[in-house]
């Protein structure tokens, strides 16, 4: 099995730098400067990053006849193009590019994004059959984390290896773009052979010692990533640390689950070896036919649960699951309230991230856009990894809530985060606590979708219906992130400035956005209601 837990290692690394997208607040404001663009031309530029999403689909396609690797290697070339060509534009090195053009770039890479996610999902539910959501759930909680590890080695590389606050906005802007580009496909090379590998383990539950090892792993680097998010704000000053210190913590965070996989290798081979030992005249067959001096129960027990786990799969699967095509899902009534449950939480938690520097600036908070976007990276890797966590420790007799059911419970405190907002809109704590809610809901419903998916509609044709369902992300993100971007440029107006300063640049897209939280949350129970016949329990996948 340690060749089963070094692919989900690869997955994790894969996921830690495939979330690209969520540094665009990083560079927005460099590029709106160096465009010479309006507030909704800029929203547009960061809908346009989803906007790739609208055809990731192809991603699922081009896995389901091609290697993976080859998939892979596609989504990394996709997003150098993408990133890199951005990146020469704004360092001088290229012709001034148009607005169109960036715009296009933009949008090529915000889909190589799908491609890499593509197939960290497909190898997660490949290799762990039984354990499906725990696996995806784990990977995927990465994903989150990469605002986080881009902003390490920017902090780092912008001051080289000093005081980050001495390096310039635009110096900055640079190196996000840069890594953007270079870190995917670095990544990729190296995770590829392993990632692709596969495992040839079958269906077996014996993986309890491990999963709990990775939970822990994956609980201490979230407290890390919060911890030095937080110790960057004047308010929690006693928790910083200087660059070098947190990048190397981020690294070894990163390297970390490493050790389940080494240390299931070391007992594979120590049980080898106990095994030849004892066998007599080197039968080693014996073991497995009754010889070896007594020692065949325990082999023959565990062929016999492996077993046992593949009968119980196979009802699992007749039960719990139906195989339904792409053509026919989207003529379905769940699909449609399920793409609508999707829209109104996990999408507009998404818009709202890409809007933290200008929610940050109107409300005098520019400084700390940085300590924004990684707080609300750190909260969403937690909110990803949360449907795991309730996977593994809930007692499957206790688990009779759905997936849709599942989502709806998240999308409540997303509700009342922006109620807070609306509230204390002077309020800079609130900004930061609202931040992090909206940031642990938006993971969590993202992780729970992939589940929701397989249990509504099948795991043979996963990666195409998937990426259907988030072709919406795009879709709200002009629709919502132009509604505000408006708003913004009318108040700004309204004071005579083309920058809007206060709480009511903001204040009536969060109403509008809380109330469609709000009637997202009811629709997922409705879907609930729809689905729980069957597909009833919590730990089917």
């Amino acid at each position: 099995m340690a060749l089963q837990w070094l692919t989900l290692v690869a997955t994790i690394w894969l996921q830690s730098i495939n979330g690209t997208n969520s540094n665009f607040p990083a560079y927005s404001s460099e590029l709106k400067r160096t465009l010479s663009i309006t507030q909704l031309q800029l929203n547009n530029l960061a809908s346009a990053s989803d906007a790739g999403k609208l055809l990731g689909w192809i991603s699922g396609v081009a896995a389901s006849h091609f290697p993976l690797w080859l998939v892979l290697l596609i989504g990394s070339l996709l997003g150098l193009v993408g990133y890199g060509v951005q990146f020469l534009f704004l360092t001088g090195q290229i012709a001034p590019l148009s607005y169109w053009h960036v715009f296009m770039l933009t949008a090529l890479a915000g889909n190589s994004i799908c491609w890499i996610n593509t197939v960290c999902n497909i190898v997660a539910i490949r290799n762990f059959s039984l354990d499906r959501q725990i696996a995806v759930g784990l990977s995927t909680s990465y994903l989150g984390l990469s605002a986080k590890v881009y902003t390490a080695v920017v902090d780092f590389a912008a001051a080289g290896g000093g005081d980050s606050s001495s390096s310039s906005s635009a110096e900055r802007a640079k190196l996000f773009l840069f890594l953007n580009a270079v870190a995917p496909l670095a990544v990729c090379a190296a995770a590829a052979p392993l990632a692709c590998m596969d495992a040839g383990v079958g269906k077996t539950r014996n993986l309890t010692t491990g999963f709990f090892a990775m939970f822990v792993i994956t609980t201490l680097t979230g407290l890390f990533a919060v911890l030095t998010s937080l110790g960057s704000t004047a308010a929690f000053s006693v928790l910083f640390l200087p660059g070098p210190a947190v990048l190397a913590g981020v690294l070894a965070m990163l390297a970390l689950p490493l050790a389940v996989p080494v240390a299931e290798m070391i007992g594979e081979r120590l049980q080898r070896k106990c095994w030849i030992r004892v066998a007599p005249h080197g039968d080693i067959e014996g073991l497995f036919a009754g010889g070896g001096g007594g020692f065949a129960a325990p082999a023959t027990a565990r062929i016999v649960a492996i077993e046992n786990d593949v009968a119980a799969a196979k009802k699992e699967d007749d039960d719990g699951e139906r195989e339904i095509e792409a053509k026919v899902m989207v003529r379905r009534v769940d699909f449609w309230i399920y793409f609508l449950v999707y829209l109104f939480g996990a999408t507009i938690g998404l818009v709202y991230m890409n809007n933290l520097a200008q929610i940050a600036e109107s409300r005098g908070c520019s400084a700390g856009v940085s300590s924004l976007v990684s707080l609300s990276s750190a909260f969403s890797f937690f909110g990803r990894l949360l449907p795991s966590l309730l996977d593994y420790f809930a007692p499957k007799s206790k688990r009779s809530i759905s997936r849709a059911a599942a989502m709806g419970g998240m999308m409540t405190p997303m509700c009342g985060a922006f109620l807070l907002l609306i509230i204390n809109g002077s309020d800079q704590v609130s900004l930061y606590v609202s931040t992090a809610i909206i940031g642990v809901s938006t993971g969590a419903i993202s992780s729970i979708s992939v589940a929701a998916t397989t249990e509504l509609f099948g795991t043979n044709n996963f990666g195409v219906n998937h990426n259907i369902l988030i072709s919406n992300i795009p879709i709200g993100s002009f629709l919502f992130g132009d509604f505000a971007a408006l708003l913004y440029r009318a108040r700004g107006k309204g004071d005579g400035e083309e920058i809007c300063m206060g709480e009511k640049c903001y204040q009536t897209t969060f109403i509008a956005w809380g109330c469609l939280c709000v009637f997202g949350t009811f629709l997922a129970f409705i879907l609930h209601a729809r689905t729980r016949k069957p597909c009833n329990t919590f730990n089917r996948l």
